[in-house]
Parts: C-alpha cells; sequence; structure tokens
C-alpha cells in the first residue's frame, strides 16, 4: 500500500468515527422524540401527537394493554372526523391548542413533549379543576348538564373508547352476552330461583 492511499484511508476512517458518534446521537434523540405510528384523518401532527399522549397517560399499558394498545388515540381522530360536526371541530381544535399552550406556560413545552412525571401532575391538576359530569340515571345525567370542559371530555371518550374495544369488552371485562346460550331441555331443578324483571 503507498502513502497515498495509506492517507486516504486514514481520512476515511478517521472521518467515519466521528460522523457515527454524531449519527448515534442524532438517533437516539430521535427516538425519544414523540412520534406516530399512525396517519391522522382529521387531526393535524401536533394534535395527534397529544391525544396520543392523553391516551397513553390516562390508560398506560400495565398488566393489561394500554389505550395505545387498543388504538383508542385512532379511534378519537374518526370520532372527531366522522361525528363532529364543523362547529365541534373548531371547538376541539381551539381547545387542544388551549391545553398545549398551558402545558407551554407551565413547563415551557406541549403536552406530548413532557416527562411522565411532569403529565401527571398536569392531569392530576386537570382533574381538580374540571367540572364534572352529573350523576346518571340509566346513562340520562340528571339536572342539565353544563360543559364539562377539554380534559373531562377527553378522559371519558377515551375511557370510553377502551372499555368498549372488543378485547378489552370480551377478554378483562366481566362479559355475559346477552341475550346468552339458548339451552332448551334442561330440567327445572338446575333453573334454580324464578328470575324477577
Amino acid at each position: 500500500m503507498n502513502r497515498r492511499e495509506l492517507l486516504k484511508n486514514t481520512a476515511i476512517l478517521g472521518g467515519a468515527s466521528v460522523l457515527s458518534t454524531s449519527l448515534f446521537s442524532i438517533l437516539q434523540s430521535c427516538q425519544s422524540e414523540p412520534r406516530l405510528g399512525w396517519t391522522p384523518t382529521f387531526l393535524s401532527p401536533e394534535h395527534a401527537l397529544l391525544v396520543s399522549a392523553l391516551v397513553d397517560t390516562l390508560l398506560p399499558k400495565t398488566n393489561t394493554p394500554g389505550g395505545l394498545d387498543m388504538k383508542v388515540d385512532l379511534f378519537m381522530d374518526a370520532v372527531f372526523s366522522k361525528l363532529y360536526d364543523d362547529k365541534a371541530q373548531e371547538a376541539v381544535v381551539v381547545e387542544m391548542d388551549a391545553f398545549n399552550q398551558q402545558c407551554r406556560s407551565k413547563y415551557g413545552k406541549p403536552f406530548y413533549e413532557l416527562d411522565a412525571t411532569q403529565k401527571g401532575a398536569f392531569l392530576k391538576e386537570a382533574e381538580a379543576n374540571s367540572p364534572k359530569f352529573n350523576r346518571g340515571v340509566w346513562g340520562t345525567a340528571v339536572g342539565e348538564q353544563k360543559p364539562v370542559g377539554f380534559y373531562r371530555s377527553m378522559k371519558s371518550l377515551a375511557v370510553w373508547a377502551y372499555c368498549t374495544s372488543q378485547e378489552v369488552g370480551s377478554e378483562i371485562l366481566a362479559y355475559d352476552p346477552v341475550p346468552g346460550d339458548y339451552l332448551g331441555c334442561v330440567p327445572l331443578s338446575e333453573v334454580g330461583t324464578v328470575w324477577s324483571l
């Protein structure tokens, strides 16, 4: 090997070692940034990150699947897109921006960029300061329901989406299909007490 080739290979090796360190740090920083694994139909990318962060904080993965495992954030995006009218869509966008602005005022960054402790503290404060739903009878609120605000409505939608997903409904929650199995020939002694309505 001549001197020119040796110098060239040494320069390439030195450049590669410097470059690999830089690339490694860039890749590491990308892994810590929140990312979407889906394409929203209604939400902007920033709003979708907010919804995903809210879902993940409210319904984290434990020994049962979390809200993101059940694709609650995708479901919420579909609800905003298909069930909200123009006025409601505008309102939810304004409320999301206001929610993120409150986070920026308090922590200097939007909700989806906060660490787990900051997210928990921020939602604990939102829980304490948000109006509550009226008590209900058979699914209907008693009295006139006042607006519950962004946090409470997002929490309600996320929990509803999670609990009504097929996997959670059939494998985690108690599941008794109605009307149930038809058993035509059962001895009366096995039926037991007559059911009341």
